[in-house]
């Protein structure tokens, strides 16, 4: 088999940089990709041979660990049913079942095959209902590559947004607000000045395409009561928070009932899989209810349904929660020893099984605030900690995950190694 270097040599041939997503590419923390055979629990294995302790769960969805047992067996079996029919089944009912019973705000759900998906359809379906055309969203929030969300900030703090990446048309951008995260007042100017034309407010209820940055004490009750009284839709994208900081995600754990929900990741159990719902008076709005169109020939694939399923299923196992935010807290604390044992100027943001180390002294708590981050030494931290054997994502500004897989010996193993390669960047 050839070697993670030979992989991406052919790759790039053939696939434009030679990666399928850009950050896999590496080019923020140096290096080259490296390509991976197999993964079992919380271990990966490279085409190399190597084995490493993984905390980038790929990018989140793996909240089992990799082949999670119940989970391969139910994709399994789905797929010596059929792969795909382009037709009902009984799975994408059962699916849709349990999701609206762990999210209290949503009555009603349709699946769809990707995060970006669902991010959009609930951004038309917000449109559709309210009869307007803008949205706000939040610098620093990621709602997948969607046109209306590759929209980067303008001269001031009410400027309507300009494309981020050639494609996106610069009309179509001019429909977005870019709002900064944890800023009530700078929310509130925005409606101000446009609320009449607002459909939505689309934010990560938890940021984690930043970092992990946590919302202020009161910011999402603040944005429930904004958008109440401008009647805008709240829309919370939970790709990564859902079924990942609590069984009802972060509308749970914070208590704050957004109009419609965006879902991924964990609710596709390592397969593609999305989701957006709601109340059934915004659902029904959505063909062939109503006029909202949304369609996906492979919407509630029955592999995807089936990971999906056994994955819900197990998370709904008693004290499951509990132990992710023991483990979460425990790795947390030894990242958090590791640097005032190293003398580092780092410091670690976490909400239950999701955390950023970020190399900052002060706290993250908006896009602008990263300013002071040392990608530099991150890009050194993640190539020293590939090298002892932990995958990290290979960027400052994404989160590590811990899942039901990762053990008192990994957490240690990963804490150990933490601690030798922050040594080695002490003064630096």
């Amino acid at each position: 088999m050839d070697s993670s270097v030979d992989m991406f040599e052919r790759a790039q041939r053939v696939i434009p940089g030679g990666v399928n997503s850009p950050v896999r590419a590496c080019d923020s923390v140096g290096g080259k990709p490296v390509f991976f055979r197999e993964g079992r629990g919380s271990r990966l294995v490279d085409v190399d041979g190597r084995e490493y302790v993984d905390v980038m769960g790929s990018w989140g969805p793996l909240i089992l660990g990799h082949a999670h047992p119940d989970v391969v067996s139910a994709v399994c079996d789905a797929a010596r049913g059929g792969t795909s029919f382009g037709a009902c089944t009984a799975a994408e009912v059962e699916l849709a079942e349990l999701i609206t019973s762990r999210f209290n705000s949503v009555e009603k759900v349709r699946l769809v095959s990707s995060g970006t998906e669902a991010a959009m359809s609930a951004l038309r379906l917000a449109r559709g209902a309210t009869g307007r055309d803008e949205v706000v969203k939040f610098a620093g929030c990621y709602h997948g590559h969607a046109d209306s969300f590759l929209i980067q900030a303008g001269s001031g703090a009410l400027t309507l947004g300009v494309p981020s990446s050639p494609g996106v048309p610069a009309d179509l951008a001019k429909l977005t607000h870019l709002a900064r995260f944890n800023d009530l007042d700078n929310v509130r100017k925005i409606f101000e000045e446009a609320g009449a034309s607002i459909a939505a407010l689309i934010v990560e209820p938890v940021a984690g395409n930043m970092g992990v940055v946590p919302p202020a004490e009161g910011f999402l009750a603040g944005l429930r009561e904004i958008c109440d009284e401008h009647a805008a839709l709240l829309i919370f994208d939970e790709v990564i928070t859902g079924f990942r900081v609590s069984a009802g995600g972060a509308q749970e754990r914070y208590e704050v009932v957004p109009d419609l929900t965006v879902m991924g990741k964990v609710v596709g159990g390592g397969l593609p899989v999305g989701g957006f719902g709601g109340p059934a008076k915004l659902m029904d709005q959505v063909a062939p209810e109503g006029p909202v169109y949304q369609a996906g020939t492979l919407s509630g694939n029955p592999l995807a349904t089936a990971a999906g399923l056994a994955t819900l299923r197990a998370l709904g196992e008693e004290g499951i929660y509990e132990t992710l935010e023991r483990s979460g807290a425990a790795l947390a604390a030894g990242l958090e020893a590791a640097i005032a044992s190293a003398g580092v100027t780092a410091r670690v943001q976490r909400v239950g099984s999701m955390m950023t180390l970020f190399f900052n002294e002060s706290p993250v708590a908006s896009l602008d605030s990263l300013d002071g981050v040392r990608t530099d030494l991150y890009a050194r931290f993640y190539q020293g900690m590939l090298e002892a054997g932990v995958t990290l994502p290979p960027s400052q500004y994404e989160a590590f995950f811990v899942s039901t897989a990762h053990s008192e010996e990994d957490l240690g193993k990963i804490s150990a190694a933490a601690e030798t390669v922050l040594s080695s960047l002490a003064g630096v």
